[in-house]
């Protein structure tokens, strides 16, 4: 295996400690600040690196805070409803609002 560049072993310790941190989880502004935190972390552990490459870091580790497809929207069952999976039986898929998704639309 061939030895990685400070830069590169940086950017691996930074994803590992946005995995282990729960970063992912927090509102933009705190991630920002936890950022910031952290690179400036990596840049006391990592003495070669230099202020753009900190700057990528910090770039890279905020694009990876905010995945393609959000983990937040995604619906969940309401608690009233627990066995209702939003799934008619005609194989519509309703919204919380009435609405059917596929298949025919659903009688009131």
């Amino acid at each position: 295996m061939a030895k990685q560049e400070p830069i590169e072993r940086a950017r691996d310790e930074l994803f590992s400690h946005i995995h282990r941190c729960g970063v992912l989880d927090a509102e933009a502004a705190d991630q920002d600040v936890w950022m910031t935190e952290t690179v400036e972390y990596l840049a006391e552990r990592y003495p070669d690196l230099e202020v753009a490459d900190l700057a990528k870091l910090k770039k890279v580790g905020l694009q990876f805070c905010k995945p393609v497809i959000s983990r937040l929207r995604r619906s969940r069952p309401t608690a009233e409803s627990p066995a209702d999976d939003g799934a008619s039986t005609d194989g519509a898929v309703i919204t919380e609002s009435g609405e059917a998704l596929l298949g025919e639309p659903r009688e009131a």
